[in-house]
């Protein structure tokens, strides 16, 4: 195997622990929203997102910018926040069903 090939099998298996801990990410996400949902709350939390934000550009040790790693970050907390939002809808939808 060359060392190109080595590399992008690599990434590979890389991807592969990226997609579980983002679907492990998006289950926590889930639990969040039947929280918020029970206390009134939004699915949007802006002190939270920029809590993370400032979490993530703190501990990142490059090669990443601190901004590229922002910029990802935007993208999954915008998925968490979808994945959050059809739980609280499908939720509340239900419930109004049993009434």
């Amino acid at each position: 195997m060359n060392p190109l090939d080595e590399w992008r099998d690599k990434i590979d298996d890389i991807d592969l622990q990226l997609v579980k801990l983002l679907n492990e990410r998006a289950h926590c996400a889930e639990e969040i929203g039947k929280i918020k949902l029970e206390l009134g709350l939004d699915a949007y939390s802006p002190q939270r997102e920029e809590e993370v934000m400032h979490n993530v550009t703190v501990g990142n040790p490059g090669p990443l910018s601190s901004y590229a790693i922002r910029r990802l970050f935007e993208r999954i907390i915008d998925e968490s926040r979808a994945v959050e939002r059809i739980l609280m809808i499908q939720r509340a939808t239900s419930s109004k069903k049993k009434k």
